[in-house]
């Protein structure tokens, strides 16, 4: 498939395009029930469907689909983390932060995850990443970690070797294969109030060394 296909492929059409598209039928909305039940029409949540089939779906970043179906959002956490090569593990749940509510959509194309986040923290550490003629949001490594902290209900790290532990042992993140890390992210989240401790304490562990 080109990028030009690529991109083509991943404009996201609403259900008024599809039925004015298909106003010559009796009933336009069975129309379209049908075309995503033959697998010709991918939908992604309600009122917003893929042109395409899956078998080319499968062909684009998950990336990219996941900051189609809901946004503004970035991929992060061990979504993230996967795509930097930091985790061993495959991840299958698609995370991302949004600006929005927190929400989660089950599709065809997998699962998509969303954790909510007020904007002045939302807006650090994101990158923009060119795969395939396209272009998505995605967290920085930094920030990936600092998400994963973050979005963890009644995770409170509060001692260096409990973050060893919890970073090495529960997360098995390394980030040995980074050529640098950036530490301003850290100072930024502890600025936005985003538990303190914690990121004072992951910046302490890269810091070290890792």
């Amino acid at each position: 498939m080109s990028a030009n296909s690529t991109a083509e492929l991943m404009v996201p059409v609403t259900y008024d395009v599809l039925k004015e598209k298909y106003r010559a039928y009796n009933s336009p909305k069975d129309k379209i029930a049908r075309l995503v039940s033959a697998g010709e029409l991918i939908r992604l949540k309600k009122g917003l469907f893929l042109p395409c089939t899956l078998d080319n779906a499968a062909l684009v970043p998950r990336e990219l689909i996941a900051n189609i179906i809901r946004g503004p959002s970035y991929v992060s956490m061990q979504t993230a983390l996967e795509y930097y090569g930091m985790i061993p593990e495959r991840v299958y749940s698609v995370r991302s932060m949004t600006t929005k509510r927190s929400k989660i959509y089950m599709t065809q194309l997998g699962r998509f995850e969303y954790h909510s986040a007020k904007l002045e923290y939302f807006s650090i550490g994101i990158k923009s990443v060119s795969m395939d003629g396209v272009s998505f949001l995605i967290a920085s490594p930094e920030k990936a970690v600092c998400d994963m902290i973050a979005v963890t209900p009644k995770l409170r790290i509060q001692s260096a070797k409990a973050m060893r532990e919890y970073l090495e042992e529960d997360m098995r993140i390394d980030f040995s294969n980074l050529e640098a890390i950036d530490f301003s992210i850290f100072d930024k989240v502890v600025e936005a109030g985003v538990k303190r401790k914690e990121m004072g304490l992951l910046k302490e562990y890269c810091r070290n060394g890792s």
